[in-house]
């Protein structure tokens, strides 16, 4: 099995991230890697002519650090050190870029499995960061899949 040092997981609380954070949880026992959990709140980027001044510490944030805490309390249940990260961006670019910054030898990322005009519409932020990530990803796919 590989060796990683430093996982990164990346959590969108949907109905499958406890499932996915425990994945990571297996991947860094196996490996004795540091586990990283990150949330990307949306906001439109800077390139859509929105303009959006964001507060320095918004609302949201506090809110998914809280909800990650619990989940990340519930799933981990104390047997493995983490960190949590919350920021507020655009999660397919910022996923890759925190993990660059990060040096991640993994992500681990969950993706909904939408096709046809959903995944038209809605994108595949897991698609984006399999295509451009510069480290391995492993992605965990939803028990239940999206309209």
């Amino acid at each position: 099995m590989n060796r990683f040092s430093k996982i990164l997981c990346a959590v969108d609380f949907d109905i499958n991230c406890a499932p996915l954070i425990g994945l990571a949880h297996i991947l860094c026992a196996n490996s004795n890697a540091e586990l990283h959990l990150l949330h990307v709140a949306r906001v439109p980027a800077a390139d859509q002519d929105v303009p959006l001044p964001l507060p320095h510490d918004p609302w949201w944030e506090k809110q998914a650090r809280e909800q990650l805490s619990g989940l990340a309390s519930k799933v981990l249940n104390g047997s493995i050190a983490y960190e949590l990260h919350v920021s507020s961006g655009v999660p397919e670019r910022d996923i890759v870029h925190f993990a660059d910054k990060l040096s991640a030898d993994l992500i681990v990322i969950g993706t909904h499995g939408r096709t046809g005009i959903s995944h038209l519409v809605l994108g595949s932020v897991a698609e984006e960061v399999i295509r451009k990530a510069n480290c391995a990803v492993i992605t965990l796919k939803s028990g239940k899949s999206s309209p």
